[in-house]
């Protein structure tokens, strides 16, 4: 029999941005908040043996235990689904912080394209552009939505400069830009000379030292190229246990339990009661009755959870109907490696958003008349630094082992470059998620099963943008560049990016979306589902900046319920 605890104004469901930023604005208005977090309490002092490439980048120190919970993968519906038992693609966060205190930093704004794709697309290029893609507008514009970014990069301090592509700011980024390096000047250098327009790349890594409204105070970057899968042990990469988590707490209001994994969203009537979890270090079950329930767990939790807990209609890709595990996306990451027989680089130091970056190629801001695809990506070179375990890059033909592979890997180490891109991904009927019938986690639920392989659209979007990745490195000056494969089916096991979109996404009906625009639920008005779940689309970029600008307008709708109650306007 589970315990149940006392009641409280909010329960929030996982601690990484969304979470501790709803936290933080909720505690300081006066309600009282419940944080569950199913990791461990994490915060500088767990950093100061960070620089450990095996245990952190290899074995993978702060992600998901698989061992406890993991997904089920398929490329398609006729193929039977099998468990993850490591991870590869992509590095689900656990503990206070999430996702954000191993990301690299990279924090873009989405373009005011992605708001409204379907509209702008097809009033540009008719409604034949779109055929076979399930987009839509997200129910929101960039001008509505961009106090929101404003605010949260105040909160984090990015470091960034204003972009020829970027869209209007109500204010600059809080601080400069991060230092820049020869590989950063030889990249604009030659982005320019091919009529692009580089500019240096919003970062969370912070340029100089910063102090936000929270009183939060980040260090500035130390290069040290420990970013990605790693916590930043100098306190200078903006992540929630920094930034944020300390103030929620000094509020008086926020009471954060670690080691409460939350099973199921507790709900009667079209409205929820509350949350049952378990304390996964003494498999005690607790119910935490509550007003309002907020899921900011990551993509496949919250929409994991919402499915086992029946609330909101599931979706059927056999007709299309339902919503939630609707729109699932990932993104498309075509590149350049080039190598230098004479040059060396110390790509060895760095940060993890220290970069440039071009928008020429992005959204829409390229004319799409003749291409069989819609939207694009940002192609950046991002400095973040070689780790000896995890890079060795060769030549196409080198073997994969053995004293050729050794002697190509030491000789290359400092004389190769890579040019990468973040693709935008559009949802189609075939690509989703629901729940595995036949394998289940540790507490005996079922896993989340995804199914996802690549499109006609992703691959065209691949080539095209492939081959301006190419063209730039050899303006760059490579002596030789790798020579890339054909985008076939989606393989989940070597790592690709931790961006995954879509399953309870957002928009301005609920035939064909799971929340409105504050993110509240159509079917359930007092749970909100924050997070990149609610991106209709995957974008050009990174989707944090996206989810923390999210977050702060969900707080607000969540203050509002509070007041009035009903869905929100």
């Amino acid at each position: 029999m589970a315990e149940k605890l006392p009641k409280t104004d909010v329960v929030i469901v996982g601690m990484g941005w969304a979470g501790s930023i709803i936290a933080a604005e909720l505690g300081k208005e006066g309600l009282k908040v419940v944080g569950l977090e199913r990791g461990k309490e994490r915060g500088l002092k767990d950093y100061y043996v960070v620089h450990d490439e095996l245990r952190y980048a290899i074995r993978y120190e702060l992600m998901q235990d698989l061992s406890k919970e993991s997904l089920t993968f398929r490329n398609n519906q006729k193929e039977r689904a099998l468990p993850m038992r490591q991870l590869g693609s992509f590095l689900l966060g656990e503990g206070s912080g999430g996702s954000g205190v191993h990301w690299n930093g990279q924090s873009f704004r989405f373009l005011p394209y992605d708001f409204e794709i379907r509209s702008k697309t097809i009033e540009k290029y008719g409604e034949s552009k779109i055929k076979g893609l399930q987009i839509q507008d997200w129910g929101i514009t960039y001008d509505e939505l961009e106090p929101y970014f404003d605010k949260y990069e105040k909160v984090a301090g990015i470091s960034g400069e204003e972009a020829h592509f970027g869209p209007e700011r109500s204010n600059p980024y809080p601080t400069p830009p991060m230092k820049e390096t020869p590989l950063t000047k030889r990249f604009k250098d030659a982005t320019t000379s091919l009529g692009m327009h580089p500019y240096h790349m919003p970062s969370a890594n912070l340029s100089e030292p910063y102090e936000n409204m929270y009183g939060a105070k980040i260090a500035n970057c130390q290069y040290c190229a420990f970013c990605e899968r790693f916590g930043c042990e100098y306190g200078a990469k903006a992540d929630p246990t920094v930034a944020v988590i300390p103030y929620a707490m000094e509020t008086g209001n926020v009471d954060i339990r670690n080691f409460a994994n939350v099973t199921e969203i507790i709900h009667e009537g079209g409205k929820a009661t509350g949350v049952k979890f378990v304390d996964v270090l003494t498999k005690e079950e607790f119910i935490q009755p509550a007003d309002t329930v907020v899921l900011t767990s990551y993509v496949m939790n919250n929409t994991k959870l919402l499915l086992h807990s029946k609330i909101g209609k599931a979706y059927n890709p056999e007709n299309g109907t339902g919503v939630i595990g609707k729109n699932y996306c990932y993104q498309i990451l075509p590149g350049s490696t080039g190598f230098f027989e004479e040059e060396r680089f110390n790509t060895f130091m760095g940060a993890g958003a220290l970069g440039a970056t071009i928008d020429d190629y992005n959204g829409d801001n390229f004319d799409h008349s003749d291409l069989n695809f819609i939207h694009g990506g940002s192609i950046s070179i991002n400095q973040s630094g070689k780790r000896p375990i995890g890079s060795n890059t060769v030549p196409s033909g080198t073997p994969n082992w053995g004293a050729e592979f050794k002697a190509q890997s030491i000789k290359y180490f400092t004389r190769s470059l890579n040019i990468g891109t973040q693709g935008a991904s559009m949802p189609v009927q075939h690509n989703f998620m629901d729940l595995d019938p036949t394998y289940k986690d540790a507490y005996g639920l079922p896993l989340l099963r995804l199914t996802y392989d690549f499109t006609k659209q992703d691959k065209e979007l691949y080539n095209y943008i492939g081959k301006i990745a190419d063209q730039i490195m050899l303006e760059m000056g490579a002596d030789k560049v790798n020579e890339r494969s054909n985008l076939e089916s989606y393989d989940i096991v070597p790592y690709q990016t931790t961006h995954n979109t879509g399953g309870v996404i957002m928009g301005a009906e609920p035939e064909t979306s799971a929340v409105n625009n504050y993110l509240q639920m159509w079917d359930a008005e007092n749970v909100f589902v924050v997070g990149a779940s609610a991106f209709a689309h995957n974008g050009g970029y990174n989707p944090t900046a996206t989810v923390g600008a999210l977050a702060f307008r969900a707080a607000e709708g969540i203050l509002k319920y509070s007041k009035e109650g009903g869905m929100l306007a």
